[in-house]
């Protein structure tokens, strides 16, 4: 377990030695160009800030690199969540820490309370990480043959915009055996034993359901899910589609379960309720990214709490956000 002592969490430049032997471990990277080394990028030592009432003479500027190629300066953070931040990096990589080592999460009031930022900086900070947990798409879909695929779908909060259906004069209901029509709804895959995404859909039907099936598992895979007619005709795609019988009773029938994708939403919602209290339906794909990040990454496959902040760190680059862009939706 990491000690919050370290200097990479109190001291800046600790933090930026730190931070940049995770991003360039084997030498500086222009974000600008790409050039890479000693031989295409200098450092620049003894540089200065411009003037200002508190530093007269300029700040030093620690960590500044000029490309040989493009002729452009950058530091470690450019081009990544942590640009253009007045907050100082072992601020940021405390957080980064925290928010990577806790199960369910941590409050933005309880990062405002702990490392002394405003708690609208604490909520920024958060969702900037959040960004930066996203994965980049090149991991493949989960499973393969021989392999478990679980599918589920998870009816959480309630919407803020009521939803209704184009083909019905009112809404659907709870009363009208509609499913969670007025609630969030949440579709889920995990490979057993392995790793989940979950997903965030305006609404569950058979198409929606599908795309996010061929997507993201292989279908020679095993699909196993409940009752639910969501998945009836997709499962014929896969080398073979099992289910139990939730509304009987039955949760297990031999390997035959959906087990750990409800491990996945248990989680999920523990989190929600006991940690987080209220999130926004523009923000909450951003939520299922954070829970999936630090599950596909649990003990479990080998991940202790420091290498799991490194890899969040590695994962920074080409992923900016601003505050104007934070509550755009993000629907599946």
């Amino acid at each position: 377990m990491t000690n919050l002592t370290n200097p990479i969490f109190q001291n800046a430049d600790a933090a930026r030695e730190h931070l940049e032997a995770q991003r360039w471990p084997e030498g500086a990277v222009c974000p600008h160009c790409g050039c890479v080394g000693d031989k295409h990028v200098t450092a620049i030592k003894g540089a200065r800030s411009r003037p200002s009432t508190a530093h007269p003479e300029g700040k030093e500027r620690k960590g500044l690199y000029q490309c040989n190629g493009c002729r452009k300066q950058f530091t470690v953070t450019v081009g990544t969540v942590f640009e253009r931040s007045k907050v100082p990096l072992n601020k940021w990589l405390l957080a980064t820490y925290l928010l990577t080592s806790s199960k369910k999460g941590m409050s933005a009031h309880q990062l405002h309370r702990t490392i002394g930022v405003t708690y609208k900086t604490a909520w920024f900070m958060f969702h900037r990480i959040r960004e930066a947990m996203k994965e980049d798409g090149t991991s493949g879909p989960l499973g393969g043959k021989g392999k478990v695929i679980e599918a589920d779908e998870m009816y959480h909060g309630k919407r803020d915009v009521p939803y209704k259906s184009p083909n019905r004069r009112t809404p659907y209901t709870k009363s009208g055996k509609s499913g969670g029509a007025q609630k969030r709804v949440i579709v889920g895959l995990i490979e057993r034993g392995g790793q989940t995404r979950t997903f965030h859909v305006n609404v569950a039907t058979k198409k929606t359901v599908r795309e996010i099936l061929v997507k993201n598992a292989d279908r020679k895979s095993r699909l196993h899910t409940d009752e639910s007619r969501l998945y009836t005709t997709t499962g014929q795609e896969f080398a073979r589609h099992q289910t139990t019988n939730h509304s009987a009773g039955e949760y297990a029938r031999g390997d035959v379960n959906s087990n750990s994708i409800e491990n996945v939403f248990s989680i999920f919602k523990r989190g929600m309720i006991g940690v987080y209290q209220h999130c926004g339906e523009a923000h909450l794909q951003r939520y299922l990214t954070e829970f999936d990040f630090r599950y596909n990454r649990r003990t479990k496959l080998g991940v202790d709490d420091t290498e799991r902040h490194n890899q969040l760190l590695q994962m920074i680059g080409g992923k900016r956000l601003t505050y104007r862009r934070t509550g755009e939706a993000r629907l599946a």
